[in-house]
């Protein structure tokens, strides 16, 4: 097997508030209603229920988990469903209403035909679910029954199922490790993004890869141009103001008024606050590798576009393929779900990934954008996932804005040294892995620990 995981896996379009609440959520649904129909039993279905647990039971009903399975219960898909198809599909209900299963079948739906079990947590993962299919009150058992984890950055797994990993025969230059990884540069004599490229190439062909990488970051500068537009207010209690429009704003007056001001800084900070508000409002975005981490990468892309002369499409391109070559490496050997190590495993996982990528556009050596991702992961581990209010706004939007300085200042410092240095990129996740064993659970995005019960919800 490869740690590998494909750039189209790893950054996938779907919506707000979170990839492994909402987007792994409503492909779960979306996976259940598909099986009805396959089965043949659709037609017999009188009544779905979904029972939630562990972190999609604490947190779910902020980051909107019932609204996102009955969308993915009615057929719909995360990449193309509009945001308003899923809002209010269940906290809209009122005292009831129907539900068209797999977008052909009527039953009725009502609100407590989704439970939260958040003291319940299964093996397999604090994200977990339950969907059942009942017929006409015959039998006490259900038609069918499935229990999916929703593993991080919208990747989802049956209950039964081995992790999906990729083959090793599917991808010319397979890795496990950033040692393995680093290896293959030497021996081929290519770049990082190299490396991605033609295991994707292999498997999408390369006109196809380069439309993909395209399209990924069409709708990642679409985001960003939305968020800098908003304005209001964003969902669910807490009075949390969007900032990045105005912020916008300020900028553009102050460099009119000095136009040698240095504000790359402050508009990386935008760029990062306008993905994040987008994500907290429900909005499209793209999971970089989480909708809660979203922020980063697309931040730090556009820092480079433009802030750094010489900046191509081409680069972007390179961008997103050494993301995807270091992301793959915590997906496989720690986690980039925040319900399963903390927000390390997601603000830390894509720090990490828009560190290596800049620091591989501006220039470094292979060696370079290891020790970059490496800096950027170390000075997150430990972090916790408390997110106040069960929602993805504090301290979610401003950290994402703070990581993208840690990623541009991490890739700088890298390419001050020779890419040399005592801890491995390889040590650091592992470490992350551990640190994220060890945390309380209350710390890992239950809403039960940290900021969550230390700020008064106003």
């Amino acid at each position: 097997m490869t740690a590998y995981v494909s750039a189209f896996d790893l950054f996938s379009i779907g919506i707000g508030p979170s990839s492994s609440h909402t987007v792994g959520p409503l492909r779960a649904a979306k996976a259940f209603a598909d099986r009805l129909v396959a089965d043949g039993v659709l037609d017999r279905v009188t009544r779905v229920t979904c029972t939630l647990y562990g972190s999609l039971g604490s947190t779910g009903i902020g980051h909107g988990t019932p609204d996102a399975i009955v969308a993915g219960l009615s057929g719909r898909e995360p990449e193309t469903c509009r945001p308003e198809d899923v809002r209010g599909a269940w906290s809209g209900l009122g005292e009831g209403g129907t539900l068209l299963l797999a977008g052909r079948h009527e039953i009725p739906l009502a609100r407590d035909d989704i439970a939260f079990e958040p003291r319940t947590r299964l093996p397999g993962h604090p994200n977990a679910l339950t969907l059942s299919a009942w017929g006409d009150g015959s039998s006490a058992l259900p038609l069918v029954e499935e229990t999916y984890y929703s593993i991080g950055g919208g990747f989802i797994r049956r209950d039964g199922e081995e992790a999906a990993l990729s083959a090793r025969a599917e991808h010319p230059l397979p890795y496990d490790s950033s040692e393995e990884l680093l290896r293959l540069c030497d021996e081929h004599g290519i770049p990082i993004c190299e490396v991605a490229r033609r295991n994707e190439a292999a498997i999408h062909g390369a006109d196809a890869t380069r439309e993909r990488l395209d399209l990924i970051w069409e709708a990642m500068a679409e985001c960003v141009a939305n968020g800098l537009a908003g304005d209001g207010t964003l969902p669910g209690g807490l009075g949390v103001r969007r900032r990045a429009a105005a912020l916008r704003a300020h900028l553009e007056a102050a460099e009119s008024q000095v136009p040698s001001r240095d504000t790359s800084i402050e508009w990386l900070h935008a760029f990062a606050l306008a993905v994040n508000e987008e994500n907290a409002s429900g909005g499209r975005v793209v999971t970089a590798p989480t909708n809660g981490a979203a922020g980063i990468v697309p931040a730090v892309a556009h820092y480079y576009l433009r802030f750094v002369p010489g900046a191509t499409a081409e680069g972007i391109r390179q961008y997103l393929l050494t993301a995807t070559a270091i992301g793959s490496l915590f997906k496989a050997n720690a986690s980039i779900s925040g319900a399963e190590g903390g927000c390390q495993a997601e603000v830390g996982s894509a720090c990490a990934m828009a560190a290596g990528a800049l620091c591989a556009v501006l220039g470094g050596t292979p060696r370079q954008v290891e020790n970059a991702a490496e800096i950027a992961m170390e000075h997150h581990l430990g972090l916790t996932c408390d997110p106040v209010g069960g929602l993805v706004q504090i301290p979610c939007i401003e950290r994402n804005a703070i990581a993208s300085s840690t990623a541009v200042s991490a890739a700088r410092l890298a390419l001050h040294g020779d890419g040399s240095h005592l801890v491995s990129l390889d040590a650091v996740i592992e470490t992350m892995r551990q640190t994220g064993l060890d945390m309380s659970t209350k710390y890992k995005e239950t809403s039960e620990g940290g900021l969550a019960v230390n700020v008064i919800e106003c």
